[in-house]
């Protein structure tokens, strides 16, 4: 899945080196072993290594970024995933430079996505998400979200 706008196509393209500098890192076979944290990579991308438990969907909050491009990438576990354009979505936390996030109020209307180990799902500036949310139940995952740069 690829959730984006087509006001702006050309963001999108994979094979841009900076995407398959992202989908290459994805691909390494200890990315369950790696320890919590980011790791740089070539081309501006970024890759937080995250090892947590899922919540209950009532709890994560929406968010989207300016600056970077998500590639949600489950490497153990399971996760369900909310979405929806960010377009008049009500602003919870105001834009964090530093962090480069938003968070929303979850809409009364959205949509998600059920990633399990080896799914992935991109998610551009336009599209809000709504990461570590419970599928059928809460459990321990292990995450990878590679940032590329827009």
């Amino acid at each position: 899945m690829i959730s984006g706008n087509i006001i702006c196509p050309d963001k999108y393209d994979l094979s841009q080196p900076k995407f398959q500098t992202a989908f290459a890192f994805l691909k390494r076979d200890d990315l369950t072993t790696l320890p919590e944290g980011w790791v740089e990579l070539e081309n501006g991308v970024r890759a937080s290594v995250q090892h947590y438990a899922t919540m209950p969907v009532s709890e994560p909050k929406y968010e989207t970024h300016e600056r970077f491009l998500d590639i949600q990438f489950m490497a153990a576990g399971e996760e369900w995933i909310g979405c929806t354009g960010r377009k008049g979505l009500c602003v919870e936390t105001p834009y964090n430079a530093e962090n480069d996030i938003t968070f929303y109020k979850t809409p009364a209307v959205h949509g998600g996505v059920y990633l399990k180990a080896g799914d992935f799902a991109v998610f551009a500036p336009e599209a809000a998400h709504q990461p570590r949310c419970a599928a059928a139940e809460a459990m321990p995952v292990v995450k990878i979200v590679a940032q590329v740069p827009v």
